[in-house]
């Protein structure tokens, strides 16, 4: 078991929910990205989604695609993640922290050396939304060869017959896309949601995370006996951006937030 599903099997054993938050690497800088990492590690932040910058983030909406820019105007790209990454876990951060990016980046730094770096720095996951199920083949195989990361999944409401194919040898957690559409839809679910989820729940033989559109604990209320756990991301970063990316205002929010799932 890597981080990921070390973290999941100890949640269930404490009958506890996930959170897991999103970031986008290299805001406020570097030095302000660990100092936020490291900030929810002591907030109890269960995993962390660490947005690689790039620029065509397709499945993101508008405050994850100005974050993106921003940081890419920074200064921000791959190289310079792994390098943060690996200082981090030099200077003892043990939370699992998940690369969520495009297919683009991997091609480009090139698919066996990525997932070597992976392994070498501490990446415990990745999440690519532009990579189809179908097509995932030659990553799976370079992460399996290098026994670290994992790839964690993505079913929509849309994928109905598709799901038990993508979920049959799933690792870590499957995460629920909760709305059609791109991130930051303030809550706007599908609004078959619930049944979907519950069919996810059915057929998975790992936890379920419910992600898009949640800011609160009260957001997934409904859902609370069916999903493992909530992933949070545009929300969090609005507040980070309205508080100037303060580690205190990230620590309060994420322990309120753990607070709430239980």
């Amino acid at each position: 078991m890597n981080r990921i599903e070390e973290k999941m099997a100890l949640l269930k054993e404490k009958k506890e929910k996930a959170l897991i938050t999103y970031m986008t690497a290299g805001l406020p800088d570097m030095e302000g990205t660990k100092a936020l990492i490291k900030a929810q590690e002591e907030a109890g932040v269960d995993v962390i989604e660490l947005g690689i910058p790039f620029s065509d983030p397709i499945a993101d909406g508008p405050v994850i695609q100005d974050a993106s820019y921003r940081s890419i105007c920074l200064g921000t790209n791959v190289t310079k993640v792994f390098q943060a990454m690996q200082e981090i876990r030099e200077e003892g951060v043990n939370l699992p922290i998940i690369f969520m990016m495009y297919y683009n980046t991997i091609l480009h730094y090139g698919i066996e050396a990525f997932a070597a770096k992976c392994k070498e720095t501490g990446v415990d996951g990745l999440i690519v939304p532009d990579l189809p199920f179908e097509e995932q083949e030659e990553l799976q195989d370079a992460l399996k060869e290098q026994e670290g990361a994992i790839l964690i999944q993505l079913v929509s409401p849309v994928s109905k017959e598709r799901i038990p194919v993508i979920l049959e040898d799933a690792r870590g957690f499957v995460y629920c896309v909760s709305a059609m559409g791109v991130t930051g839809q303030a809550g706007t679910f599908h609004k078959e949601v619930t049944a979907y989820l519950s069919e996810v729940k059915q057929i998975s033989k790992i936890p379920v995370m419910m992600g898009f559109g949640i800011r609160t604990p009260k957001d997934i209320t409904p859902m609370k006996d069916i999903i493992d756990g909530a992933i949070v991301g545009t929300h969090f970063m609005q507040l980070l951006e309205e508080h100037h990316y303060s580690v205190d205002a990230a620590k309060q929010y994420c322990s309120d937030f753990k607070a709430g799932l239980k």
